[in-house]
């Protein structure tokens, strides 16, 4: 059970704030709600706050904000934002990463000369990755790439000075940089710095022998061949990420059997999908035995999103009905944060009701969607126009209301273009 002593000081003040001026959980979500109805729903809310109050998730600015005027105080005081140096290199501004005044030396000195990279500095890398990646949940790929590139520049300088043991520490560190800007060049459509990335992310795994990274960038390779609609080099991909087996954690395991059984369902190919998707199951459901095991870039890999990947494949085998029920259940289990993800996943979900004639459901279903799926998630975007292209009633609704996302979308981009040229 977490105690104030287990949980970081701005979850225990948060808690206090909200016990003393608000009352339960269940009223700081009512009142948060009442500032906003573009909020989640109550009881996600509730959910949310919870997790704020245990550490699981450090806040946003827009629920921090939320937060303090529940509490008649400003973000400022109410999370001390104050009392922390500034980060020291390109970084979003995330209470969870700033350091401390003795760290903020240490990353200063190294930035100067970078053979005076130590343990704390690596340490600090790498939770900076692991927070950007829950961040990058939620905001999508777009804003958050450039930074990461930056910070990825700076970890491959570092791995060239660092010395002994510590070498191998950074190098690991760029490898693990290197996959995470390879996943965003893929998601904003970028395939050939997609495919460089992934490639230096190999090397560098195979120069310290990391063969989790390895297979890991052999998988999502294969992810790449899978979004292009190349079914046999998907499974030839992660056939060749499971040469590995018998070296990597089940997680990791499971990932590459998994993208084998969608690369034998793009071809159309039933057998063989669904017997390397049991088989990925039970590796999953060894994973999650020993989640501490599995290296740190597969926070996001459990039985939830196995279930949703189950869906997504038997959506391109045409089991609708099994789609649905798949898509449907693991949807129920993702947090409200994964806004990609769920975009994405909402969208097959419309999708399979769509192709089983259902289009009020699809409707129903992609409506809430269609925001996100335009700002974060260009294949969710897909899904729906192709959803809105049926000729009903319901659909056309879809096809408006994506035209007007698409028209918000742009003019918060031709904004955000008119502020850089100002600056």
């Amino acid at each position: 059970m977490d105690t104030p002593e287990t949980r970081p000081e701005w979850a225990v003040r948060l808690r206090d704030e909200r016990k003393a001026k608000v009352g339960t959980v269940a009223d700081l979500a009512r009142t948060m709600k009442r500032e906003s109805d573009k909020l989640p729903s109550i009881t996600d809310l509730t959910r949310m706050i919870r997790g704020w109050e245990r550490g699981d998730h450090y806040p946003s600015e827009k629920y921090r904000l939320l937060c303090a005027r529940a509490f008649g105080t400003t973000e400022a005081e109410l999370f001390h934002l104050n009392e922390r140096p500034h980060v020291p290199m390109p970084a979003l501004s995330l209470q969870s990463i700033a350091p401390d005044a003795d760290l903020y030396q240490r990353i200063v000195r190294t930035l100067e000369d970078p053979r005076r990279v130590d343990q704390p500095t690596a340490d600090w890398l790498a939770t900076c990755l692991a927070e950007h990646r829950k961040v990058e949940d939620s905001i999508g790929s777009r804003p958050l790439l450039g930074v990461v590139r930056q910070q990825t520049h700076i970890v491959v300088e570092l791995a060239q000075s660092a010395r002994g043991t510590l070498a191998d520490t950074m190098v690991d560190l760029a490898a693990q940089y290197a996959q995470f800007v390879a996943w965003m060049s893929l998601d904003i459509d970028d395939q050939a710095a997609a495919l460089a990335w992934y490639d230096r992310a190999h090397d560098w795994a195979l120069e310290i022998g990391d063969v989790n990274m390895a297979t890991t960038t052999l998988s999502m390779k294969a992810h790449q061949a899978w979004s292009a609609g190349n079914a046999r080099r998907t499974v030839r991909l992660a056939e060749a990420a499971r040469w590995h087996d018998g070296r990597v954690t089940p997680g990791v395991r499971g990932m590459a059997t998994q993208m084998a059984a969608r690369g034998h369902a793009l071809a159309g190919d039933a057998r063989p999908a669904r017997a390397l998707l049991h088989e990925a199951e039970g590796l999953i459901r060894q994973a999650a035995g020993h989640a501490d095991d599995e290296p740190v870039w597969m926070y996001f890999y459990d039985e939830t999103w196995f279930r949703l990947q189950r869906g997504m494949t038997e959506l391109y085998l045409s089991n609708w009905p099994r789609a649905v029920e798949l898509l449907t259940a693991g949807l129920d289990g993702l947090p409200p944060s994964y806004k990609r993800d769920r975009a994405w996943y909402g969208s097959c979900l419309a999708r399979a009701h769509a192709e089983a004639g259902d289009t009020a459901a699809a409707v129903q279903v992609a409506l809430p969607l269609v925001a996100d799926a335009v700002e974060l998630n260009r294949h969710a975007r897909k899904e729906l126009i192709d959803v809105a292209r049926r000729k009903t009633p319901q659909a056309a609704i879809l096809e408006e209301a994506l035209a007007a996302a698409e028209s918000s979308s742009a003019g918060h981009q031709a904004g955000r273009g008119r502020r850089g040229g100002d600056g």
